[in-house]
Order: C-alpha cells, then structure tokens, then sequence
C-alpha cells in the first residue's frame, strides 16, 4: 500500500448515503403506515427471532433512536469505503449476520433492534485492523476512531442502560475484531531503505561521504593528483575535463 492506494472513489460517498437513506426510509414506512416492524428484531433463542438477524439493522424505536445511529454509520462507513474498498461488502455483511446471530444466542429475551450492532462491528474492524496493519495512516485512522467512539466500550458491559441491547453491542464489537483477523490487510509500501542504512555500506567509497569522519566533521580533502573525467555528448565528440591541483580548469577537445 502507498499513498496511491487511497483514491477518493463516489462509493465513499454513495455507500453511507445509501445505507442511511434507506434505514430512514423504512423508517418513514413505519410511521406514515403504522407498521409494526418490531417484531421482525431479533428475538433470542426463539425460531421465528431469528429473521431479525437480516432485519434488525434496519429497524428503529423512535426518531431520536434513529438519528443517532445515522451520523457515526455514515461516518465509518465512509471511512471504511476509503481505507478498506476490497473488504467493505464482506465487513458490511459479514458483520451483519454474525454480530445478529451472536445476539440471538445470548440475549436478553426482547426484541433487539437498530444498528447499533454493526456500528459496533465497524468501529472494532477499523481500530484493530489498524493497529494490525502497523501502517501509519491505518494506525492514525485507529487513534481516530477511539477518539472519537472510545466511550462505546462501556455500552458492551452488562448493568450499565437496562434500556439499551449491550448484547448486540458486545456481539459487534467481537464481530469486528475477528473479521479484523480474517481478512488480509491490504499491501502497505515498504519503508525506503537507503544506501548509507545498509550493512555494508562503506563511508569512505561514498562521494559524498568522504569527506566527513567518523564523528560527522566535514574534511577539506585536497586533490592530491590529475583526475580526468570523460563523458560523451550528443554530438560524438570526446570532450575531457581536466581539474589541476592549481584550480584552473582547461577545456581541451
């Protein structure tokens, strides 16, 4: 991977303006309809519950509910299309089925519902692929992401809102950390290793190098001999350049 790698592409806008527009949408069937979409959620442990696993990213409790799940899906989706494009369709889906199936086995029996759990599984792919990758724009993009959802994590822990599914949370987040493993980091640029870095590199065969010593002091060699360089030019013509320990230079075809 190099700096070419990330090229703005309109998925990088399309993908979360997408996904939003249409949770906003069913939404809005939900309401201007009167339909009740809770009960395509996730239902724990029960047969029928497990439609929610394909349904319930895209159902929300209330106006409030939905709104803050649109700005940091926007957010890391876009994020993810623009670092990651190769992986974001298997994270995306992936993260969907698995997060919701982990929640069926071990949640609470209510209907689970929102997309809070792939938020969940976004934030942990990109912060551990990240640090994974030890790729320094990947690794600042990780920092990114626990600036700014860090406080997520309490929301995984049991106790902490009776109110809210710490279990789709959890699910998502432990979704995102294995996808992280599963999927192959994308080639980053190897660092640039330079002649004077290498093991045998030797000062003193150096032009330039030369005339420092061993402490980085510079040395005012003085040209002890003749030294004739020759090039050719464009025309054929042989010119030589004759440098004299008198510092005058002849010119001599």
């Amino acid at each position: 991977m190099n700096d070419n790698h990330f090229k703005f592409s309109t998925a990088v806008i399309g993908l979360p303006l997408f996904f939003v527009l249409f949770l906003w949408i069913v939404y809005w069937f939900q309401i201007r309809f009167d339909l009740d979409f809770y009960r395509n959620g996730i239902y724990p442990r029960d047969f029928s519950g497990l439609q929610g696993v394909l349904f319930s990213p895209f159902i929300h409790e209330n106006l409030g509910h939905l709104y803050n799940n649109s700005i940091p899906l926007f957010v890391l989706l876009a994020a993810l299309q623009f670092f990651y494009p190769k992986q974001t369709l298997g994270v995306i889906g992936f993260g969907i089925l698995f997060s919701g199936f982990i929640t069926w086995v071990i949640g609470r029996e209510n209907y689970h519902i929102g997309a809070s759990g792939l938020i969940y599984v976004l934030v942990s792919f990109i912060f551990f692929k990240g640090i994974q990758t030890r790729y320094y724009r990947l690794v600042a993009l990780s920092f990114s992401v626990v600036l700014l959802y860090g406080g997520m994590i309490w929301y995984v822990f049991p106790d902490v809102d009776q109110s809210i599914s710490w279990e789709g949370h959890l699910a998502g987040f432990v979704t995102g950390f294995v996808l992280s493993l599963f999927y192959k980091a994308p080639e980053y640029a190897k660092p640039i290793v330079y002649d004077w870095q290498k093991p045998d590199f030797d000062p003193q065969g150096d032009a330039f190098m030369k005339h420092f010593d061993e402490n980085g002091n510079f040395v005012n060699t003085e040209i002890e001999e003749e030294e004739v360089i020759s090039s050719y030019f464009s025309s054929d013509v042989l010119v030589n350049y004759t440098i004299r320990k008198s510092d005058e230079i002849d010119e001599i075809e």
